[in-house]
């Protein structure tokens, strides 16, 4: 079994507690349904946001569902020219017997321009 890493992003309308964990639950949920995971082969789960999100740690909606023994961190984005504002951004570790091209990576929102590639792709 190999480990793959799973993207996601999406937007978050206000830098509110409630708006942050609740486009973190919609994306992770979205990416886990998208991909077939199984908590107990989630590794690991990193989140970030752009530094206009500090209201709440995203992470603590991962905890909310149920991910107590997953090991989480947050952090935030680097500060570039240009870059999405309000975005809220998910790398999961899996563990899995999916090749690298079968990872569905679920781009939500305002965050689908990041990578419009994957706009064919459910999510």
């Amino acid at each position: 079994m190999l480990t793959r890493g799973v993207r996601g992003a999406t937007t978050v309308t206000s830098n509110t507690r409630e708006a942050i964990l609740e486009a973190t639950r919609e994306l992770l949920q979205a990416m886990v349904d998208e991909n077939g995971i199984s908590l107990e082969d989630v590794a690991s789960a990193f989140f970030t946001s752009s530094p206009d999100l500090n209201a709440e740690f995203p992470a603590l909606a991962a905890r909310d569902m149920g991910w107590t023994h997953v090991a989480l961190l947050c952090g935030h984005e680097m500060t570039v020219p240009g870059s999405l504002n309000m975005c809220l951004r998910i790398l999961l570790h899996v563990n899995t017997e999916k090749k690298a091209s079968d990872i569905v990576h679920v781009y939500l929102h305002g965050a689908r321009v990041l990578r419009p590639e994957f706009e064919s792709q459910p999510g």
